[in-house]
């Protein structure tokens, strides 16, 4: 069976991905900073019969990292590679004369960073896979100048172009840049609190991303709405 690392799965666009691999028999590494929802999301998934390795911690620190691509070596390898755990910079967001540098560090680290060891870190296991990928899930904001979103938008700027020059260095992987449009996660909620318009579930956007796996288009950064819609 194949295997995906899956950063920031234990709920959110992370879980409702994880889910959707886990029905068509993937085997999972799940990482999540709550350990007990982390478990929870393990637990419901195994019913689908795939094997699950569920390990808490955060994404910065490189123990913890090569301790995901330990975990995947001991399924068989990886397959998929998901960044999706992500940090604000600040909660809520605010405009960037107030915007707290240890905040923007932060962000820079959980959103670039990291994302990058953990590339690093599974690089060899990637190249081996059949058909290795990567998935680095982007934002609107990182090509878009919307208010107060400066620090979190600048980090996925750069994780875009991160993933633009590892398709480059790497021609035998797809590397995608994701964004997945607006949805109803925690993330977004602790980013605009008094914002209480109705948003799309994550779990709708998850089939233009086995969309990409399906058809394994080119390298590149992609939207999901217009996956969703049937273009590129």
């Amino acid at each position: 069976m194949p295997v995906a690392i899956i950063t920031g799965a234990s709920r959110g666009l992370g879980r409702a991905l994880a889910e959707a691999l886990a029905g068509r028999g993937w085997d999972l590494v799940l990482d999540a900073r709550g350990a007990e929802a982390l478990r929870e999301t393990a637990t419901a998934l195994a019913a689908y019969g795939t094997r699950v390795e569920a390990l808490p911690g955060d994404v910065t620190d490189a123990g913890h990292r090569a301790g995901l691509v330990a975990a995947a070596w001991k399924l068989g390898g990886v397959d998929l590679l998901v960044s999706n755990a992500s940090a604000l910079g600040a909660e809520p967001l605010v405009r960037l004369q107030e915007l707290p540098l240890d905040g923007l560090r932060r962000a820079l680290e959980v959103n670039l960073v990291a994302a990058l060891g953990l590339v690093q870190e599974a690089l060899p296991l990637l190249k081996a896979a059949e058909a290795g990928a990567v998935i680095a899930v982007s934002s609107d904001a990182a090509a878009e100048p919307y208010e107060t979103w400066g620090g979190y938008g600048a980090s996925k700027a750069a994780l875009d172009h991160l993933a633009a020059v590892l398709a480059v260095e790497e021609p035998g992987l797809r590397v995608w840049a994701v964004d997945p449009g607006d949805m109803a996660t925690d993330l977004y909620a602790a980013a605009v609190p008094d914002d209480g318009d109705p948003r799309p579930e994550p779990a709708g956007v998850v089939p233009a991303f086995l969309r990409l796996l399906d058809e394994r288009p080119v390298s590149g950064r992609y939207g999901a709405p217009a996956l969703l819609e049937g273009d590129r």
